[in-house]
């Protein structure tokens, strides 16, 4: 019995170790404090795993097959309205699709709103029923979320040679709050942390201003669905039409069904395959080719 319980230690212990993590710089102090620890759980609300009370910023590694690595690079960054993340059906399986494009990816987990042990039900109770309260904790930390996205491609970009990608064909791709995030990173990029492609997936408009883009905006890919109960659809058409106004490089997918939060979820609708026109036009952009 012993020799078993030996025997799974080691296992675990290599499981564990199998998961390349990357910790980022946390040197700013927020104006919040985490008194709950990081915690990982499936939500019953919301029928997903999530992870809530992020405090400490970490990627989580995907690395393509050797054979079919294309040198392209996406940090992922799952939604949750800033108070979880919506960690696989926006994060992990998002990340093992793009492996097998021969995409290498990188789940961002960046700081999140403190709560309780279950964030999923503070943010259910505290948006619609305190919902000044509930943007204030969260104008309290986006701004450190962003810094997260930012610091995210400045580590990709450095150890681009380690991670066997290209340091010019890193994109940011992120949903609803991590949707905001990509588009916060899109706002106040510095030369290293430039992204080169972005990817906002029904972002979370109402928390990022509209800005005119920088002179040297990265090309934009855009999804969203204009049944969204967040009313998101208006916002990304902003969007989309602040990068075309200005001559830029952009991509709109609008659904007419597909709801909020898809993510990598099936419904039996055409949002189910936003992702694939995510890789084809990837394709027109020289960032990928089929191998």
């Amino acid at each position: 019995m012993k020799t078993l319980s030996s025997l799974a230690f080691v296992c675990c212990g290599l499981f564990l170790n199998a998961q390349e993590i990357v910790k980022l710089p946390n040197t700013d102090e927020p104006p919040v404090t985490w008194e709950t620890p990081e915690n990982d759980y499936f939500s019953t609300i919301w029928n997903t795993q999530v992870v809530t009370n992020v405090s400490e910023p970490t990627m989580q590694v995907f690395r393509p097959k050797e054979e079919i690595n294309t040198g392209t690079a996406v940090i992922v960054a799952p939604g949750g309205g800033l108070f979880a993340l919506s960690i696989n059906s926006e994060g992990n399986e998002v990340a093992k699709w793009l492996n097998e494009k021969g995409i290498t990816a990188f789940v961002l987990k960046y700081r999140l709103v403190p709560t309780g042990e279950d964030g999923v039900a503070e943010i259910e109770n505290n948006a619609p029923e305190e919902p000044e309260k509930f943007m204030e904790r969260v104008n309290a930390v986006l701004p450190y979320s962003i810094k997260d996205g930012l610091n995210a491609i400045k580590h990709v970009r450095e150890n681009a040679a380690n991670y066997g990608v290209d340091p010019n064909k890193i994109g940011f791709m992120g949903f609803s709050a991590g949707g905001a995030v990509t588009v916060g990173v899109a706002y106040n990029y510095e030369a290293e942390s430039k992204p080169d492609f972005l990817v906002p997936v029904y972002y979370w408009a109402s928390v990022i201003p509209l800005e005119k883009p920088k002179e040297d905006a990265p090309p934009l890919f855009l999804v969203c669905a204009s049944d969204d109960p967040l009313d998101l659809a208006t916002g990304t058409i902003a969007l989309y039409s602040s990068w075309l106004e200005a001559g830029k490089s952009v991509a709109l997918h609008m659904y007419s069904k597909g709801g909020h939060g898809f993510g990598m979820r099936k419904q039996g609708l055409p949002s189910d395959t936003w992702i694939e026109r995510f890789y084809e036009w990837s394709k027109t952009q020289n960032l990928v080719s089929d191998y």
